[in-house]
């Protein structure tokens, strides 16, 4: 039987946070959920306990702790608050598949605040420097969690890191929220991801597009 890896879903409670905590209790993984706060990460718990009893699901108060006890840590955190995640947890992430799933996105939706050379993912590497940073789930929406289907077909995923095994440790999480995974490449791919969104976003505001359904590469 597979050793039963355990997440800590840092900023658990957010939207996103709240729909990949959902969708990972399906899985095999002990997740222990973080939140400024405590009381709605415990209601949190409490209801996917609820709604799946064979989760092992578990609140803690402190983000330090739940990624000192965690194999893989979810940055499940708007751009601007991950450089305060990453100072907290630096010291029990060593080693760490940490994920990052934010998107750098200015206050007007028509840019980012990263500079074209880099991107959230590899900002969040620079400081995290002996975690072995992943972007995923950052051409998600919230939404797509309950319906992970576009015309019968999964929603593609995608994801991009540096470190093999932690890109095939990431997909399987990915397959387990539901979602199929595609490994776009190496960290610096994050920056084209990060922009795909920004044009989703974009396009669904200057629209009205209903495409909270995310991306599907079509194969012929």
């Amino acid at each position: 039987m597979q050793t039963k890896q355990t997440i800590a879903v840092i900023g658990a409670t957010g939207n996103m946070g709240a729909a990949i905590s959902k969708s990972l209790a399906k899985g095999n993984y002990r997740l222990l959920l973080c939140a400024n706060q405590q009381e709605k990460a415990q209601a949190l718990a409490q209801e996917i306990a609820q709604s799946n009893p064979n989760a092992d699901v578990e609140a803690l108060d402190c983000s330090v702790n739940a990624s000192w006890e965690a194999d893989i840590i979810i940055a499940a955190v708007p751009y601007e608050a991950e450089k305060e995640v990453a100072q907290k947890i630096k010291e029990v992430a060593n080693q760490k598949i940490v994920i990052s799933i934010a998107n750098p996105l200015n206050q007007t939706y028509d840019g980012l605040v990263t500079a074209p050379e880099t991107s959230a993912a590899e900002e969040l590497q620079k400081l995290l420097p002996n975690s072995k940073v992943v972007k995923a789930f950052n051409t998600t929406f919230a939404a797509d969690f309950t319906t992970p289907v576009i015309d019968g077909k999964q929603v593609d995923a995608f994801i991009a890191g540096n470190d093999e095994e932690a890109l095939q440790t990431v997909s399987e999480l990915v397959q387990t929220a539901g979602f199929n995974p595609i490994v776009a490449g190496k960290l610096p791919v994050s920056g084209t991801l990060e922009r795909m969104q920004l044009l989703l976003i974009q396009l669904n505001l200057k629209n009205n597009y209903n495409w909270l359904a995310g991306w599907k590469i079509l194969h012929h």
